[in-house]
């Protein structure tokens, strides 16, 4: 082949480019990772803080703007210049402190730049700040897509990322930006290539092709060496599969059609289970066009299930490469599917049930199921220590009692008062709390990964080896000795001294350890302090007296457990009034409503629940069980008609709301 014929021959698609936001549907985007806007703090370090990528609970606003977070002024620049990018007209409408600052910025910028604004499509974007629901983001919801989101691995973040002046402290955050984890999801794709994979032992595919193929799927031409082709190097390529290289991932963001992305759009609107039927669905009818032929069970789908489908799938490189996109979807479900990820989310799920029936008896009641849930994080870890055994499944620890102590600090500011102690639960009862965390950390095993800890790690080692040798020296049986004859050795003389050093090493320790407790005490302080907020937060919600006006509207019978988002949607949907709603009338309706309104040509507000596209943006990020539970609230209502659109900041798991609250992205 000549070098001109093989470039007629020559093919180039573009798959990705750069864009000021993420679309993961057609109805559905987030904000880049790692960019200026996605990273820009939304509040200011002071008492009506919860995080700085989380709004505050309440904030005042002056004239000039300067006391506005940097993120709220990048967030409404930005949806300014989505809107002109879209050809859309705003009728801005808002619900939250911050949303309402962002919702002032906004409509400063569409007075100054809306020139031409009557022959655009007229748009309702309601905004909307996180801190009102910090319940859903913190919980395990009947969700494929979170799981996933909360079981795949992430992207490091890029050196090139924006850090920190004080890069040695995890628990401190930029004055001007915080790090994110970034929203690069991982699909593991290494073990398609092992050897034992139909790929491999087909006959499909050459030592040549697979070596080819790896490095084509890395895209780089450096990935193997000059001599990489001989027979030693092929060989062991073929027995590492991918471990000789870079881990092998997918993405799900990437497809090969526009199938993939609408794939990926149905899962989003699925609860667990069907979404793992209608994984199983494509790919069997991906084998029926490759014609491969592979039995199937009925029932729940399996990990085991997918992983078989996957591997028949990869059973040559033109089929992996045609079927790539469902093949990382499938990928992704058999991770979430698998142990221990499964039964540790399920586990998460039955504690929040019982959280939330609590929260509809007392405080007393509420605060105790807390204390339950923390201490049995180490119950069995404490009984079990230095014997090896291996913990059961779904067994939850400290730091995952103190993600549901979060949800049930959120739940108690919705349905209890404030008590003396500044929290939803008397002085006693968070007395109890504080101490039973305190002790369950002191009974951990090593590992434990609180960032609020940072500073202890030291202390915290000593202790536990001390705490386990002392468990050891009680398991363990006293051994018998034969004595022999000291009769030369007078013991007498020596006993005082032994005891006194035995003594001293006992006061050593036993300071050493109070000296710990205390510590570990003040740390707990600052961490109620902003579970005392996140439950002002969820106190603030504007209709929390109106749920049984909200679920007369609604037709879903799991109403009350739904998130904040979907019962707004409704409410909208149905053309109720919504308290705390603010509406961000224009400079041409300010003028209409102050001049002209005195000769009767005032402009009449406009109502949410009109517009024929309906764009939703929450502040501080979102989960998909919300996407799903937003589309359910609009087709339950009936609202065919209207188009929505939601975007947010980013995508939160329980474990990102963790880090935001009390990790490596929070104040403390």
């Amino acid at each position: 082949m000549t070098k001109e014929e093989s470039w007629k021959r020559l093919k180039v698609s573009v798959k990705h480019f750069p864009m000021v936001f993420c679309p993961l549907s057609p109805r559905f985007f987030v904000l880049p990772s790692e960019s200026a806007i996605a990273e820009a703090r939304l509040s200011d370090k002071f008492q009506n803080s919860l995080s700085p990528g989380l709004p505050p609970t309440s904030m005042e606003l002056t004239s000039d703007g300067d006391d506005i977070p940097p993120g709220a002024t990048l967030i409404a620049h930005f949806l300014h210049h989505l809107a002109g990018q879209m050809d859309l007209k705003m009728e801005i409408f808002t619900l939250g402190p911050l949303s309402q600052a962002i919702g002032k910025v906004l409509t400063d910028l569409s007075s100054l730049y809306d020139v031409g604004g009557r022959t655009k499509r007229s748009t309702g974007l309601l905004l909307i700040d996180r801190s009102l629901d910090l319940v859903t983001p913190c919980c395990h919801g009947d969700s494929l897509v979170d799981r996933m989101f909360s079981a795949l691995p992430r992207r490091d973040r890029s050196i090139f990322a924006p850090q920190s002046a004080d890069n040695g402290a995890t628990n401190t955050v930029s004055s001007s930006s915080l790090r994110r984890r970034t929203t690069d999801f991982r699909i593991p794709l290494e073990s398609i290539f092992k050897p034992g994979n139909s790929m491999n032992n087909g006959g499909h595919f050459s030592n040549e092709g697979l070596t080819a193929f790896l490095s084509g799927w890395k895209g780089s031409s450096g990935l193997l060496t000059s001599g990489a082709h001989d027979d030693k190097s092929r060989n062991i390529l073929l027995e590492k599969g991918c471990s000789q290289l870079d881990p092998m991932y997918g993405s799900l963001a990437s497809s090969g059609s526009c199938n993939d992305v609408h794939c990926l759009e149905a899962l989003l609107e699925r609860r667990t289970k069907d979404g793992t039927l209608l994984i199983k669905k494509w790919l069997q009818e991906a084998l029926c066009q490759e014609k491969v032929s592979i039995r199937s069970r009925l029932g729940a789908v399996t990990a085991s299930d997918l992983r078989s489908f996957i591997n028949a799938l990869a059973s040559n490189p033109a089929s992996v490469m045609r079927n790539r996109g469902i093949i990382q979807l499938a990928k992704a479900a058999e991770v979430a599917l698998s142990e221990p990820w499964s039964t540790c989310w399920e586990a998460f799920a039955s504690a929040e049930r019982m959280l939330m029936l609590s929260a509809g008896d007392t405080s007393q009641s509420l605060s105790s199921q807390i204390q339950d849930l923390i201490n049995r994080s180490v119950i069995w870890r404490t009984q079990n220590q230095g014997k090896g055994h291996e913990p059961p499944p779904g067994l939850l620890s400290i730091r995952d009692a103190i993600i549901l102590s979060i949800v049930g600090y959120s739940l108690a500011g919705e349905s209890f008062r404030s008590s003396g102690s500044g929290g939803p639960f008397s002085w006693e009862e968070e007395h109890s709390l504080k101490e039973a965390i305190v002790d369950a950390i002191l009974e951990c095993s090593p590992g434990i990964n609180i960032d609020f800890l940072h500073g202890l790690e030291g202390a915290l080692e000593s202790h536990w080896q001390n705490l386990q040798s002392k468990n050891l020296n009680e398991v363990q049986p006293e051994k018998s000795c034969e004595v022999d004859d000291h009769s030369s050795i007078d013991f007498d003389d020596q006993w005082g001294s032994w005891e006194d050093e035995e003594a001293e090493g006992d006061r050593e320790q036993e300071y050493g350890e109070l000296q710990l407790k205390l510590e570990l005490r003040d740390r707990m302080d600052n961490v109620f302090k902003v579970l005392h907020k996140v439950s002002d937060a969820r106190r603030a919600l504007p209709f929390r007296d109106r749920q049984s006006t909200l679920e007369e509207i609604s037709d879903v019978t799991s109403y009350t457990n739904r998130g904040l988002i979907s019962k707004i949607l409704s409410m909208v949907f149905s053309k109720c009034d919504i308290p705390g709603l603010e509406y961000h009338s224009s400079a041409m309706g300010r003028l209409f409503k102050s001049g002209f309104g005195r000769f009767g040509l005032g402009q009449a507000k406009p109502r949410l629940g009109d517009q024929s596209l309906l764009f939703v943006f929450v502040v501080g990020g979102i989960n998909a069980l919300e996407v799903r539970e937003a589309q359910e609230a609009q087709s339950s209502a009936g609202a065919d008609g209207v188009e929505l659109l939601l975007g947010s900041t980013t995508i939160l798991t329980p474990n990102d709301m963790f880090e935001l609250l009390l990790g490596s992205c929070s104040y403390i």
